[in-house]
């Protein structure tokens, strides 16, 4: 089994928080969720996984973008993402937020399709949103019913399509992939399909000739749902650092509290940023996006911005 580093200790609950919070009027906290869920960020992390005097290397990790149709702002900010100069790029799912925002999607993310990358897929990349009742999100991780359930699919087949035929963006979903960037270094990149969906099978790094020209080999893991079994697998098999998306940053936080749920198995501390974790006697690295956008249904979001992250590895000095 494995286990954090850094795992928080709650003393009051969410549910003791919420009701605490709840001198608030609610159209007034409702405003604010809506006003923040439109402030999108980007946060920088530096990691030293370089050898000594290396160029140093951008990774820009997306997720999460639940596009709608006709949203200019959100289309406009992921568009101009490109202008920070990446030299790869994760994306770890759910891009549309509906089923006629393919489109959209690939406008956002036309810029981006220059530049190599690899992607995963979410659930909402093939189902639209379904109304709930939002307080059910705060009480544990949802579940995903059976299609049959589920509202209409998403025309998933052309998004991916579209990706893939850039040529520079490859599918790692339960599969595995070796690449080159400036022919000094190798990314082993290995991927899963949703865990949220039960669809994720950990397939493993490909093997890499160690004695190959390249003076780096970094193994990056690529998942939607950041659930224990994908990480414990990833990080057994040596992963440098995982990207992983679907939180939301737990999408409705509190203030000096931070995600009332994770909405999967991790604990609530690590619904965002970026931690270690450890299996099998190893440690890797997780950087779990707050993603871009919010549930279409909620399109609220407070305590947690929206969020790009940009990762620079740099030279271990």
């Amino acid at each position: 089994m494995s286990e954090t580093l850094f795992w928080p200790r709650r003393i009051l609950s969410g549910a003791a928080k919420v009701l605490a919070a709840g001198v608030v009027p609610i159209a007034a906290a409702t405003a604010f969720g809506a006003i923040s869920a439109r402030r999108f960020g980007i946060r920088y992390e530096t990691l030293p996984l370089l050898p000594r005097r290396h160029q140093p290397l951008r990774i820009l990790h997306v997720g999460d973008m639940h596009l709608v149709a006709n949203d200019r702002g959100k289309i406009d900010f992921v568009r101009d993402l490109a202008g920070l100069k990446p030299d790869f790029i994760v994306n770890t799912g759910d891009n549309p937020g509906g089923l006629d925002a393919v489109d959209d999607v690939l406008e956002a993310l036309e810029p981006l399709l220059e530049i190599p990358g690899v992607f995963v897929p979410g659930s909402n990349d093939f189902y639209g949103p379904r109304s709930a009742n939002p307080l059910r999100y705060l009480r544990a991780p949802t579940t995903l019913e059976t299609t049959e359930q589920q509202h209409k699919t998403i025309d998933a087949r052309t998004m991916f399509s579209h990706f893939i035929e850039s040529g520079q963006w490859h599918y790692v979903g339960n599969r595995s992939a070796t690449l080159a960037l400036r022919n000094d270094v190798t990314l082993s990149v290995a991927g899963t399909h949703d865990a949220h969906m039960q669809a994720d099978k950990w397939p493993g790094f490909a093997h890499v000739d160690e004695t190959a020209e390249s003076e780096v080999h970094l193994k990056f893991a690529v998942t939607h749902a950041p659930y224990r079994r994908v990480l414990d697998a990833a990080v057994a098999d040596g992963a440098d650092i995982v990207f992983a998306g679907h939180t939301h940053g737990g999408q409705v936080a509190l203030p000096a509290y931070g995600a009332i749920v994770s909405n999967c198995d991790i604990p609530t501390g690590l619904a965002a940023g970026l931690f270690s974790w450890r299996a099998a006697g190893r440690t890797s690295l997780i950087n779990v996006t707050a993603g871009i956008g919010a549930s279409p249904t909620v399109p609220l979001r407070t305590f947690c911005p929206p969020e790009a992250v940009v990762v620079d590895l740099v030279p271990n000095t």
